[in-house]
């Protein structure tokens, strides 16, 4: 019971804010040497000379790098003033552009932070000022934002390809089809606000001038990194090259990007490289605790016994992934995708492989659902990027009561991936 307690005790530090690293780090300490004696931390060196010789996880900073170097080349701002100008004329139409621009920089940045912080710089202004209606406004900003979590190439994706020793670019492909209905949902849901409530999602009135200059504008914007997404997943998907080879071709192609943007300054590379540096050492500074934590897990034989607990519940695979789904939901309340991850998935893993269950479905299964982790209150990250940049007029339960639907769109989405893998080019 040692394994079970270690790992109640970690939950209730990281609740009350403990830093995350240190919490693992810590803990597993201090119960693997009670339990098990300092001898055990002998084998540490080694796990962690294992995790620094990985070449998957090689691609997690060299994907954070070119988002956020395209990202820092403007090309959100000109995108989303674009689209705005295209779709305004519709009802909910600078929110359906908002959604079509997040999904864009999904695919062609993936950090979560900096589309969040561009749209609602760039984009929120704009709604407020034709009235929109500010828990629409801000729901559809977060969750737009958040879409870099499921849609290729996703750091999550990697990480879970790290974790369940699945190749990556199965998982990029298996994750198309699931963002696709995500983004469409989004969609699908604003234009019924829209159409049943006009005075939330106005129309904006723009004239033939502006709409051929929009056209002009968008294409510029989006031809090129377009073209540099096609060149990155494109090579995963036909085999020419590894994700982590590809993660390289991205980061050289963002700043040739930025260079014909005539954005690109040296500085601006200099801050790229310290900024990924800064979000690279956090995931691995989680990873280094969460290795201490799975070991002293493992030799104390708690996986053993959440093993055996689920593997006798009545229902078989069906309820242990309805299991598995509620508790990654309810944690992503708390805590971040980066702990599950790390933490939570290695213990679900043998579990869902001894079932026979599809591990790529049930991979992308984890990845929608921590998906809502950057956008369920009270510790959605996603809510304080927006929250951070948003006028003072936005209360911080305007932005809790905007994301709600979108959360309930998630969950269905999720619901649909279990009971209709087919549709989504998976199986069970």
């Amino acid at each position: 019971m040692i394994g079970i307690v270690l790992f109640i005790t970690a939950l209730c530090l990281l609740f009350v804010g403990y830093p995350i690293a240190f919490t693992f780090a810590g803990i597993s300490l201090l119960f693997g040497w009670f339990a098990l004696g300092a001898d055990l931390f002998a084998f540490m060196p080694f796990r962690i000379m294992g995790i620094m010789n990985n070449t998957i996880l090689m691609a997690v900073p060299m994907f954070i790098f070119m988002g956020i170097v395209l990202q820092k080349s403007k090309l959100a701002e000109r995108l989303l003033e674009s689209m705005a100008i295209l779709f305004g004329e519709l009802r909910g139409g600078l929110a359906i552009s908002t959604i079509i621009v997040g999904a864009f920089l999904a695919a062609s940045t993936g950090v979560v932070g900096a589309s969040v912080v561009a749209m609602g710089v760039i984009s929120l202004p704009v709604m407020m000022k034709y009235n929109y209606d500010k828990r629409l406004a801000t729901g559809v900003i977060c969750a737009s934002g958040t879409l870099g979590q499921i849609i290729p190439p996703s750091i999550i994706l990697i990480i879970l390809g790290d974790v369940m020793g699945l190749p990556v670019g199965d998982l990029f492909k298996a994750a198309i089809g699931p963002g696709v209905a995500l983004i469409l949902a989004y969609i699908l849901y604003v234009t019924i606000i829209a159409w049943r409530h006009p005075e939330r999602a106005p129309a904006i009135p723009v004239n033939s001038k502006q709409r051929k200059q929009a056209i002009k504008s968008a294409l510029i914007s989006i031809i090129p990194p377009l073209f540099l997404i096609t060149a990155v997943l494109g090579s995963i998907f036909t085999g020419i090259a590894t994700s982590t080879e590809s993660s390289a071709l991205g980061g050289i192609g963002a700043i040739l990007l930025a260079i014909a943007s005539g954005n690109f300054r040296f500085s601006m590379l200099i801050d790229s490289a310290k900024e990924t540096a800064k979000v690279t050492s956090m995931v691995f500074a989680v990873l280094i605790g969460a290795t201490a934590f799975s070991m002293v897990f493992t030799y104390t034989d708690g996986d053993y016994l959440i093993e055996e607990f689920m593997l006798n519940l009545p229902g078989d695979k069906w309820t242990f992934i309805a299991l598995s789904m509620l508790a990654i939901l309810i944690l992503g309340f708390f805590i971040d995708f980066v702990e599950i991850a790390f933490i939570i998935v290695p213990i679900l893993t043998p579990i869902a492989e001894s079932l026979e269950i599809n591990m790529v479905w049930f991979a992308i299964l984890i990845a929608m659902n921590l998906q809502s982790s950057f956008l369920t209150p009270p510790f959605g990250f996603s809510l304080f990027y927006l929250k951070g940049v948003a006028p003072k007029t936005i209360k911080t339960t305007d932005i809790y009561r905007g994301v709600i639907p979108f959360i309930f769109i998630q969950v269905c989405i999720l619901i649909m991936l279990v009971a209709f893998p087919n549709v989504f080019g998976l199986g069970h």
